[in-house]
């Protein structure tokens, strides 16, 4: 019996050995990639003057005035 429980805990050991590892090398990489993706594609900055300047038609300004009325129903409902 007693040596039934010592491999039990060896095994319980090496489990968690095995999933901290695996789990440590997650973080590595998934920190790498990220250094990566943004060492090599960093983010372009938006230009707001240039989105805001295409809404001149009356669709875009029917389209605005529809979501700001349902999200002030919304709103009112609370």
């Amino acid at each position: 019996m007693t040596e039934l429980m010592g491999r039990g805990i060896e095994l319980m050991f090496v489990g968690m050995s095995v999933v901290f590892l695996f789990l440590t090398m997650l973080v590595i990489a998934i920190n790498g990639m990220s250094l990566f993706i943004q060492r090599f594609f960093p983010d372009q900055p938006v230009n707001i003057k240039s989105t805001s300047a295409k809404i001149n038609t009356p669709e875009d300004k029917a389209i605005i005035a529809a979501i700001t009325a349902a999200l002030i129903m919304h709103r009112n409902k609370k």
